[in-house]
């Protein structure tokens, strides 16, 4: 029981400032989502801003909360593999990974931009352009690519 206590408040102490938006907006879709479900569950009436509103929210979660994972290399990743490779590959290998890591966020966020610049109608349920929500996926992914590449750095000053 004290194991567990520990490890939820090693959680909570680990909380950095990038790690606030996630929190917020992880808040606003929950109630988002409970507003969704009361209206079309209880009152038999459903507000038609809480589908597309929720959807956005969890595009901006998914790629706000992916800086917090990447930041505390929390991503999924074959970690028994490198059981299986020899010692003096290791280090090259998680080099290697990190590397197409921070290239694949900087192309994301590239393709974001191109797809920010391309988008002109705004949103069917408020008067806000879509493109907004695509420029903060554009700073989510340079951000992990920012995150990536610090964390390729630190692994490249390990000693073996």
């Amino acid at each position: 029981m004290i194991d567990e206590v520990e490890e939820i408040t090693d959680d909570i102490s680990d909380v950095k400032i990038f790690d606030v938006p996630v929190l917020i907006i992880f808040a606003v879709l929950f109630l988002i989502v409970a507003t969704q479900f009361f209206t079309r569950y209880v009152l038999n009436d459903s507000l038609g801003w809480t589908e597309e509103i929720a959807r956005y929210f969890l595009i901006l979660l998914g790629f706000v909360g992916g800086i917090t994972c990447v930041r505390k290399g929390s991503h999924i990743f074959l970690e028994f593999a490198y059981g299986f490779l020899p010692l003096k590959t290791i280090k090259p290998t998680i080099l290697l990974v990190e590397m197409v890591v921070a290239g694949f966020w900087s192309y994301a966020g590239w393709l974001a931009i191109e797809l920010a610049q391309k988008t002109h109608s705004n949103m069917v349920s408020i008067a806000l352009p879509k493109a907004y929500l695509y420029y903060v996926v554009v700073v989510g992914c340079f951000l992990m690519a920012v995150f990536a590449v610090h964390k390729l750095i630190s692994e490249a000053r390990k000693v073996c």
